[in-house]
């Protein structure tokens, strides 16, 4: 990305006179610059591509939609008063979001000066699981905002037709060959995990649980500690679900976290949905790998770390034996 382009794109749509860019080389699956103007005031800009989103669409219109309502729904919230809520600042005509080309999307937030956890679960459950039941009660205010998800694993035809295809040559790159054979080696494996993700989402659903506004991603590295306080950054996966959406992230053996919730919010954890979406996670980040090793790639750092995160995803098996005997 150019960066006279997000200039361009800032001055355009948000009025910012930029006086310094400078990349951010944080997070994953979008690009981050910290922006300054002329009177020093900071934001933290976000550039998405509309390709490698797939829970939010099958198509660039669909995806930006997805993303715009969840966008939407996180500038709700904020005006909702839950102040944790790291929400986009909106456009001069009032855009949680704009179209920087055909591929990709442009979104400004408030600069927040804090520091946020590495990538997994939070040390700090008691203070998330906290936030995360004032969330799931404000669903009342984007009831009519939010998006949803269902029970389905995206991009599971990704793994499908990675399985369809082991008996031909992958090409698309240095990796596809290595993926494909160790795809291979775990087949019935990753088969006898999809079998289980499709038991267990017909079990959460046939309970008929009620549906709350959901952050979709609260590990330790959207959750940042400000001064005495802590935000939650990242709402791109917001939208309605089940609680444990949330939850499997945040609850420990001990109870703790499930009892403070419970006391929030009356909601007593489910721990069939608790197995689905921690399972469901593992396989979306297969899903991820496989669709840029099939697909025309370099060596590059990120391709290695995909192959890499590819191995660890197909040998989880025996951590869901107890659920597959």
């Amino acid at each position: 990305m150019e960066t006279d382009v997000l200039i361009e794109a800032l001055a355009d749509g948000w009025g910012i006179d930029v006086d310094a860019a400078d990349y951010a080389a944080v997070g994953a699956g979008s690009y981050h610059w910290v922006v300054s103007d002329r009177n020093g005031t900071r934001a933290f800009v976000t550039v998405d591509d509309l390709d490698l989103k797939a829970w939010l669409g099958d198509t660039r219109e669909s995806t930006f939609d997805g993303l715009r309502r969840a966008f939407d729904t996180a500038a709700a919230l904020r005006d909702a008063d839950l102040g944790f809520v790291v929400a986009p600042i909106p456009t001069s005509s009032g855009e949680t979001l704009r179209r920087l080309g055909t591929r990709h999307t442009i979104a400004v937030f408030p600069f927040v000066d804090g520091q946020a956890g590495e990538y997994g679960p939070t040390v700090e459950r008691a203070v998330v699981v906290t936030m995360l039941a004032e969330l799931h009660n404000a669903t009342p205010a984007v009831g009519s905002v939010a998006g949803s998800v269902g029970l389905e694993l995206p991009g599971r035809h990704q793994i499908e037709a990675g399985l369809g295809e082991l008996g031909q040559t992958w090409s698309g790159g240095p990796f596809s060959e290595p993926a494909r054979q160790a795809l291979a080696g775990h087949a019935s494996d990753v088969a006898e995990l999809l079998a289980l993700a499709d038991r267990l989402a017909a079990d959460v659903a046939g309970r008929d649980g009620k549906w709350v506004v959901t952050h979709g991603e609260p590990h330790a590295a959207n959750v940042m500690r400000t001064g005495e306080s802590h935000v939650l950054v990242d709402w791109d996966t917001v939208a309605l679900s089940v609680p444990e959406r949330d939850l499997w992230w945040v609850v420990s053996d001990t109870g703790e976290e499930a009892s403070i919730y419970a006391d929030a919010t009356g909601h007593q954890l489910d721990q069939v949905a608790v197995d689905f979406f921690r399972l469901t996670w593992d396989l979306k980040d297969l899903v991820a790998c496989l669709e840029v090793l099939r697909s025309s790639h370099r060596h590059t750092e990120d391709t290695v770390k995909e192959y890499e995160i590819l191995t660890t995803c197909i040998a989880i098996r025996d951590q869901w034996a107890a659920l597959l005997e």
